[in-house]
């Protein structure tokens, strides 16, 4: 199970994200498209650095060397624009694809990859499927890099998720849209733990 930040800050957010990691966050995804460099400098500099290696950057990857983040996220975008960036001194890329034949493309560079939307999105308005993800999935064809559903997964629906195919799954509105994050994060958790 993985945690994406909200893009914009929010009340709380580094206390937040210290007591997801205290309560077994495995990864937490940096999104914040709109931080200078600096901004998120400080932002990365306020989370307790024994979480470093449980960090994932999306943005300003010149800042992994600084803090010591070995873990590298490009979207699709970024992806397709500069497709020989993806050499490793990092340990770990991921990337985000719309599509499953976008999946079944990539190289093995990729440890894992958000498939989006799943669901009408919880954080985005007007961001739905196009295609039922449970239907595509059944093409897949690329086994070295992991299938992470991202979109609209919820306490209601992470069952069918993983009995449908995917590797994992990854929150965003379902924790920064709640009135009690934390506690959102520990039932995702058990329904998670119980596969």
């Amino acid at each position: 199970m993985i945690v994406i930040s909200n893009p914009i800050e929010i009340v709380n957010e580094i206390n937040i994200i210290h007591s997801l990691f205290e309560e077994g966050m495995e990864l937490f995804h940096i999104r914040k498209p709109n931080y200078s460099k600096e901004e998120l400098r400080l932002f990365l500099s306020k989370i307790n650095s024994s979480y470093y290696s449980k960090l994932v950057l999306h943005q300003r990857h010149d800042l992994a060397e600084e803090f010591k983040i070995d873990r590298l996220h490009f979207t699709e975008k970024d992806r397709l624009a500069k497709p020989n960036r993806f050499q490793k001194p990092v340990r770990f890329l991921s990337t985000s694809v719309h599509s499953i034949e976008a999946f079944n493309g990539l190289t093995k560079a990729f440890d894992y990859a958000f498939l989006s939307p799943i669901y009408p999105s919880i954080s985005k308005q007007n961001y739905v499927p196009t295609k039922n993800a449970f239907e595509e999935i059944k093409k897949r064809t690329n086994q070295n890099t992991k299938l992470i559903a991202l979109g609209g997964v919820s306490v209601e629906n992470i069952e069918e998720v993983l009995t449908n195919g995917f590797d994992d799954f990854a929150l965003l509105g379902t924790i920064w849209n709640s009135k009690n994050p934390i506690e959102n994060f520990k039932i995702c958790q058990q329904i998670a733990h119980s596969f």
